[in-house]
């Protein structure tokens, strides 16, 4: 990428960078653990704490529902959505997932992805301008999922349509309250309910004529004789869209901007490939898709010598902890190099994302087919470049990249 395009700016461009650093940097700055009276919130900032929070579901519930607002349409994706669950029940339905979404079966799509990668730019091979979320970040995981559990082709833009409303966050302000998310909840039952609808038909079918999909794999598996209920996969599913689509597709528009905010990056990548799985890492810490979790107080305790009720709500940072000059060599540096990197952007401990293998392999693939085409790529102007709501994604809508061919 040229340099030209590191020094221009705009609104846009000051959000996603500029913005985002100095609130994390404000959350640092108003101590490690500290309770926003407004908002009536417990932040959690540094990485020690975060990891702490997140390491312990006993203290600091997944479980939101005592405390969150619901919605009928919701209720089904929760009964197999883990990453909601505590133990016992996580342990199951985890275990259960595992067996069909094993390491072999990532490993197993490589092909897969190098050839959809290849499809996708070859459709967009006599462009001197490329919008890369339009061309690439954005259909590449939803085709490998919808493949994954066995969904016709015809109805891949079904499952963009459905991930495009349920992510797209425009119901919401930056600084969303209760109702702002009531609202939100509100506006997307209907994408819910369509989608439960289909996704459940999916599965009775699967049931009645098994293949080798990941839905008749979860269907056979199988843990102390107990096995996953229609409903139950359902929810998995709609996990799924998050685990295996959207963070990636925030992962990819993610790298290749701040690649061209830092010159000489991509430079260095293509002259030495193997230096991309670190670069990776890095782009996570730097700019994590979704940079907070909510957890709720399960038990009254101690944290940072403050005392926290039980249902007190708990906001554990990640980006704020992905930035920790306590844990990270000058943390607002992008370091491609940087290893070991123990950012928390998948997550630590039982809830550690089980989507992360696949994210990892398909934006390696993904970067290093974008090495090996284009001798030069740049984010011309950033006013033509557009954002997430930061309060649901940290990630571009839309990149148009100039891309100079050998």
């Amino acid at each position: 990428m040229t340099s030209n395009s590191s020094n221009s700016s705009s609104t846009q461009d000051h959000l996603l960078f500029d913005t985002l650093t100095e609130q994390w940097q404000a959350l640092r700055a108003a101590g490690p653990v500290h309770h926003d009276e407004a908002q009536g919130v417990w932040h959690v900032v540094n990485h020690e704490g975060v990891a702490a929070v997140l390491a312990d579901p006993a203290t600091y519930s997944s479980d939101m529902t005592p405390i969150a607002p619901t919605q009928e349409d919701f209720e089904a994706f929760r009964q197999g959505n883990f990453v909601g669950m505590d133990p016992p029940e996580h342990r199951k339905f985890r275990t259960l997932v595992s067996q069909a979404f094993t390491p072999r079966v990532v490993h197993g799509l490589e092909p897969r992805i190098e050839a959809v990668c290849a499809r996708l730019l070859d459709a967009v091979a006599d462009r001197d301008r490329i919008d890369m979320v339009d061309a690439l970040a954005y259909p590449l995981p939803i085709i490998v999922i919808a493949e994954l559990l066995g969904i016709p082709a015809e109805d891949h833009p079904l499952f963009q349509e459905w991930a495009a409303t349920l992510f797209g966050g425009d119901q919401l302000s930056e600084t969303p309250d209760m109702a702002d998310l009531e609202r939100a909840l509100e506006a997307i039952a209907p994408t819910v309910r369509e989608m439960n609808g289909y996704v459940l038909e999916h599965i009775r079918r699967r049931r009645a004529a098994p293949g080798d999909d990941l839905i008749s794999k979860l269907i056979a598996a199988e843990v102390d004789g107990v096995r996953m209920e229609d409903q139950e996969m359902v929810g998995f599913v709609a996990l799924l869209l998050v685990a295996g689509h959207i963070t990636t597709t925030a992962l990819l528009g993610n790298a290749l901007v701040a690649f061209d905010r830092n010159p000489g990056t991509l430079t260095a990548l293509r002259a030495d490939p193997g230096r991309l799985p670190d670069a990776i890492e890095e782009v996570l810490r730097w700019l994590p898709p979704f940079p907070e979790l909510g957890r709720r107080v399960a038990k009254p305790v101690v944290l940072g010598g403050h005392e926290l009720p039980a249902d007190a709500l708990v906001m554990a940072h990640l980006g704020a902890a992905n930035r920790d000059p306590e844990r990270f060599t000058k943390p607002d540096v992008l370091d491609v190099t940087r290893s070991p990197n123990p950012h928390l952007t998948f997550g630590h401990g039982i809830h550690f994302c089980f989507g992360a293998p696949l994210a990892r392999l398909e934006a390696r693939i993904a970067l290093r087919m974008l090495l090996d085409r284009f001798r030069d790529l740049s984010v011309s102007t950033y006013d033509d470049v557009t954002y997430q709501n930061p309060a649901v994604l940290v990630g571009v809508r839309h990149l148009p990249v100039d891309v100079v061919r050998p």
